[in-house]
């Protein structure tokens, strides 16, 4: 499934979601490609995308540089038992735009895979090289009652 990018218009083939090493570098690409751009704006434009797969992919960095460039404490994606997707950043008390549906499922399967968290409930670790950088974020998934959340924390400066 090939991954258009934006700032020089090559193209990534391959299976992504299938080897979680290359869905990770992937996302890593993806925040070298939108480190320039409003990430709250293209967030907002997500849902629209016609590949839920490379979406969530898009979504993955953008969040991380959403959560890094406004110094965020911590993003969540969260699913309700009917599959309705919210977002929301702990640093203020405002709902981030949803990635919808389709996209958010996606979401959740990215991130599951990039942690190897496949239990109800877990924590982990993910380094995300990011340009010249890296930042080390703590993911954790929770999954109950048909409910499921994933919270990306952000380093205190």
């Amino acid at each position: 499934m090939p991954i258009d990018r934006p700032d020089d218009h090559r193209t990534i083939r391959g299976p992504i979601m299938k080897d979680s090493g290359s869905i990770h570098k992937n996302v890593q690409d993806m925040c070298d490609c939108y480190a320039t751009t409003d990430p709250l704006k293209e967030m907002s434009t997500i849902k629209d995308e016609p590949d839920a797969r490379s979406a969530a992919l898009k979504w993955a960095a953008l969040a991380a540089l959403h959560g890094v460039g406004s110094n965020a404490e911590q993003i969540t994606i969260s699913r309700s038992e009917d599959g309705r997707i919210t977002v929301s950043a702990e640093y203020r008390p405002a709902e981030l735009p949803s990635p919808g549906k389709d996209v958010g499922h996606e979401i959740f399967e990215t991130f599951r895979q990039m942690t190897h968290i496949e239990a109800d409930k877990g924590k982990t670790a993910l380094a995300l090289g990011i340009r010249d950088s890296s930042i080390d974020l703590e993911v954790k998934v929770k999954k109950k009652n048909g409910r499921e959340k994933i919270k990306i924390a952000f380093p205190k400066r």
